[in-house]
């Protein structure tokens, strides 16, 4: 039997909050042993997925000033 990602994310969210962190530190550490080869490559189909939907429309612009503003803001 085949399950998809929704699946997985749908039924792990439904775990406490501590199993969640540990779950997540995890996921984190295992993304540290990506080469640093595969690890451009992933951040260039990541940046060309984002230009491709920001092209469409699909994604609102943000000048510097904007993006900075948002950022601190998401951090406090």
């Amino acid at each position: 039997m085949s399950y998809s990602i929704k699946h997985f994310e749908s039924q792990l969210l439904k775990l406490p909050l501590n199993k969640r962190a540990k779950l997540a530190e995890q996921l984190i550490k295992s993304l540290d042993k990506v080469d640093e080869t595969e690890n451009e490559h992933l951040w260039v189909k990541e940046a060309e997925k984002r230009y491709s939907e920001y092209k469409k429309g699909n994604m609102p612009f943000r000048s510097m000033k904007e993006s900075m503003q948002y950022a601190r803001k998401m951090i406090r």
